[in-house]
């Protein structure tokens, strides 16, 4: 009979929970002791799945695990301040670097910011926001972890985008007498130019406006989450949001006028083609929140 959720924990005594909480330093986060065991309970319950296991083995499981980054880890899914900032300090760096390894700059970016999002935790459940740290178990290091979750992002990236490449022309029929659908040649020429202009302009951004913009927009997340994954308040949050989309506005207006020399109507044109074009949507344009 498989082990339920609490099996492998029924054995274990608050003595070893206490224990194991001072060597993870687990009071430097102000992480609760009820929250660590819930941790440990939950590791302990994925390793021994299949099979009830002896006190002995529990024990000598939990000892082995990396319990100073299962403390960090456990403390930033609930939210700690000082624990997520630590975390930014420290690992935003090696996410960024571990997801640059082969990859275009604004790719590994795109991934490592969609990842930093789940991390804080994007959907809520029961109250409570789902992180992706709640799938940190502890028997690698963090930054193990870490590696292996961007890894397999950037798998189901490439096989997501590979889903949305054109078809050869051979594969695509109209049936006979068909007329074809085209855009009006304005229009279609109006949105080429401001597509091309957003694209340019939210690559030319700093990378920490473009992760503000995509936890918001393409992550749904409150502007007072936001504020929190990025260590500012809420008002700084929507002030520089403001900010950044009237620099893109900006921008945008810069380069259709001095690079494609448009008169100032046929910019505002552009602009009226261009907010019932679902490509100029934020939301779109911006790296969408990865599937857990």
């Amino acid at each position: 009979m498989a082990t339920q959720p609490g099996d492998a924990w029924v054995a274990v005594s608050g003595g070893l929970v206490e224990r194991l909480a001072r060597r993870a330093q687990a009071g430097r986060w102000d992480l609760s002791a009820d929250d660590f065991a819930e941790a440990l309970r939950r590791s302990a319950a994925h390793r021994f799945t299949g099979r009830p296991p002896s006190p002995a083995e529990v024990e000598q499981y939990l000892e082995s695990l990396h319990l100073e980054d299962l403390a960090l880890a456990c403390a930033c899914a609930r939210g700690r301040e000082s624990a997520w900032d630590h975390f930014v300090r420290q690992y935003r760096p090696i996410l960024l670097r571990i997801a640059s390894r082969g990859q275009q700059a604004d790719r590994a970016r795109d991934v490592a910011d969609s990842i930093y999002g789940e991390l804080y935790g994007l959907d809520e459940r029961d109250g409570a926001r789902k992180s992706l740290f709640d799938y940190f178990h502890g028997r690698s290091s963090l930054a193990g972890w870490l590696k292996a979750v961007v890894a397999q992002r950037l798998v189901d990236k490439a096989r997501a985008a590979r889903r949305f490449e054109p078809l050869p022309e051979d594969d695509v029929s109209t049936p006979p007498g068909s007329p074809a659908f085209e855009l009006d040649a304005d229009r279609q020429r109006s949105l080429g130019l401001v597509r091309q202009a957003l694209a340019r302009a939210l690559a030319a951004l700093e990378p920490r406006d473009k992760l503000r913009l995509s936890l918001y927009y393409a992550q749904e997340m409150k502007l007072a989450a936001v504020g929190r994954v990025l260590g500012e308040s809420e008002a700084t949050s929507s002030r520089k949001l403001e900010r950044t989309r009237g620099a893109l506005r900006a921008a945008i207006e810069k380069r259709l006028r001095e690079t494609e020399r448009l008169t100032d109507a046929e910019v505002e044109l552009c602009f009226d083609h261009a907010r019932t074009d679902p490509a100029f949507d934020l939301a779109r344009a911006l790296p969408p929140p990865e599937e857990g």
